[in-house]
Parts: structure tokens; sequence; C-alpha cells
């Protein structure tokens, strides 16, 4: 993908190199235009510092059409902010390009129309300079609406949805055939192009019923990942959005963890990155203190944290998700905070991160 600038905009375009679409020209349509704003925190950033605090605001000027929030207008100062900074991502593109990074996507940057605007600008963003994205999502609060519009209780045991009959039927209508097309909707509209795909389309996932089924139902575990389908979009550079549904050997839906569901498929595609976006900063030494952030553990350590009980809860599952991706392959695990906008590009466009990383 490329860029080019009409005065206060950049425009993405098809270009076969990554790096090449970095020029200042003018656009010839409005229309076709993305608005990049690049903020930094204090202090300043320095010309030989790679500490970036960076965030970055796109939208065209139709993006009411998606619910996106309008931008204000940029200063002269502020457009050479941008080029500095689109200067500076440079080691990390570099470091990046070519590589599969799987994000999963779900929690608070669902339910807010900013924070789904800025994954999505993230993910297109990092194909445009090379990077390989897969998405995969789950959708809860989404059916959890759909349930109550049908009087369908919803039940949970141990942080999992209570999946019968009739629950996995909304699940797969939510997940696939709502979450999944709107995600592709919006990635298409701001310049990549995406596939919906469920763990069921060409055999991605096969699933197996969770030990707990007597408990849960329809609730399932990831059987095995064959990735054929997934290469041939991401080598094509599509960007592939999986929902987090998938069928056993007899064809019969379950519903699967997307964090599960995330970690299988990166292990699977030998991914550089598996990113968990949640509700919270990411591993904190003590839970009660958002600054007891931990920026980078080993599995070792955060084993000893699990079992000394600073880890717990909703967070255990994540942990064990992304301990089993490294076991399996995954260069390094993150999990990082989705309410913060363009927590993606602080992730991977800095040293500083964005939450937990978690390394082998």
């Amino acid at each position: 993908m490329g860029a080019t600038a009409t005065g206060k905009s950049l425009h993405f375009c098809s270009s076969q190199d990554p790096l090449s679409f970095l020029s200042l020209t003018k656009a010839k349509s409005k229309a076709e235009t993305l608005n990049l704003n690049f903020r930094f925190s204090k202090p300043p950033l320095t010309p030989n510092s790679r500490r970036l605090r960076l965030s970055i605001r796109a939208s065209s000027p139709s993006s009411t059409t998606l619910n996106d929030p309008p931008l204000p207008s940029l200063t002269n100062s502020d457009l050479q902010l941008r080029v500095r900074i689109l200067s500076e991502s440079l080691p990390y593109i570099q470091k990046f390009r070519g590589k599969t990074i799987v994000v999963k996507y779900g929690g608070a940057a669902m339910k807010s129309a900013e924070l789904k605007a800025s994954v999505v600008r993230d993910l297109v963003l990092l194909s445009c300079v090379g990077l390989r994205p897969v998405l995969v999502h789950g959708g809860g609060p989404e059916i959890n609406v759909l349930l109550n519009q049908l009087n369908i209780p919803a039940q949970f045991r141990d942080g999992l949805r209570v999946t019968d009959a009739r629950t996995m039927e909304v699940v797969s209508m939510v997940l696939v055939g709502k979450v999944n097309k709107d995600l592709v909707s919006r990635i298409n509209y701001a310049g990549a192009t995406a596939v919906g795909l469920s763990g069921m389309d060409g055999r991605l996932l096969v699933a197996r019923p969770s030990p707990n089924a007597a408990q849960l139902g329809f609730v399932g575990e990831v059987a095995r990942v064959d990735p054929t389908v997934l290469q041939t979009i991401v080598d094509n550079g599509s960007i592939p959005v999986i929902a987090s549904v998938a069928a056993d050997e007899y064809g019969q839906p379950y519903n699967i963890n997307a964090d599960t569901v995330a970690g299988e498929v990166a292990a699977a595609l030998g991914a550089e990155k598996l990113i968990l976006l949640t509700d919270v900063a990411g591993i904190l030494r003590n839970r009660e203190d958002p600054g007891s952030l931990v920026k980078e553990i080993d599995i070792k350590g955060v084993k000893k944290m699990i079992e000394e009980g600073k880890v717990g809860g909703g967070m255990i599952p994540k942990v064990n998700c992304c301990i089993r991706s490294l076991a399996q392959g995954v260069t390094t695990a993150s999990i990082i905070d989705g309410r913060v906008e363009h927590s993606l590009l602080h992730e991977i466009m800095t040293d500083e991160g964005a939450g937990t990383m978690i390394t082998g």
C-alpha cells in the first residue's frame, strides 16, 4: 500500500514497495483521502529517541457513513510532526515488515465507535507498511443484546458463556453474520482488503467439546488448525477476519473463546506476535495499583505470578493462552489495553509498548 498527501491529509494507495509511499504529493480526490493526526507525549521527541508515544487518527471526509468521529484541522506544525513520526517509525517497520501479527479483538474496544475506528485504522496502517495482520474477534456484548431481545437468558460459568442449542444459533448469527461482516466492511472502507471467515470456513478450525461440556453446553476448544486458507489470503495482501466459532468432526457448531482461537491461529501461522486486546492495562504486580504494570516478563516469571496469586480471575485464561502460543513457536505475546486509542501502534511501533509483553 502507499500514501500521498493532500494539504492536511494522507491517501493510501497500492504499491509494490510498502516504504515507497511516504511522499507528500497532492491527491486528486478529496473523497479518497485519509486524515492522519500524530501526537507525542512529553518530553518532546529528540532526533535519537526511539521511545515513541505514537497516536494516529484517520478518517475520510465521508467518515460518518461508519460513525467515525470527526477530526480537527491540522496546522503546519502538525504536518511536520506527521512526517517526523513516520520517519521515526522506520526501525519498527523494518523489523516487522513481512511478519505475521495475530490480533484478538474484543472487550471495551468493541463497544466504543472511536476505539473500533482506532483498531481498524491500526490494522490498515500496519498492512500498508508491510506487516501481515490477522484479526480474530469475539462479540459478547452484541450477543447479549440479541439474547435479551429474544428473551433468552445469558448465563456464565467461570467466565464462559453457557451455550445451549438456541444460544448457539444466536452466537453464530451475531459473530458470523453481524460482527464479522461489520469489521470486514470497515477495513475495506479504510483502504485495505479484508476477507471474513469463521472457523468452519476452509476447515480452518476443528472443534472439540470442552471438558465441562455437561455444564457449559456447546462451548468448545480448538482440536486442530489448518492454516491453508489463511496463508492464501495473507499472501495476497489481504487481512483475514476470523469469527470464533467452529464445528466438530460431525458438523456440530461450537462457541470458542476468542483468545484461545487467536493463540492457536498464531501458533499455526508461526506468527511473530500475538496481541490480545483487553479491558485492563496488562499484567499488574498489584491488581489494586494500575501503576504496577509489568512491561515485559518471561514464561517462568508469569507462571510464578500465577502461583503467588498476583495473576487471577479472567487474566489467567489470557496468560495461559499466551504461554501455549509461545510454547508452539510464537515469538512474543502481548496483553494490551484496548481502551487506549491506537494501542496496537503503541505496542508494535514503540519500545515502551502499550501493555505487558510475554516472551518464551
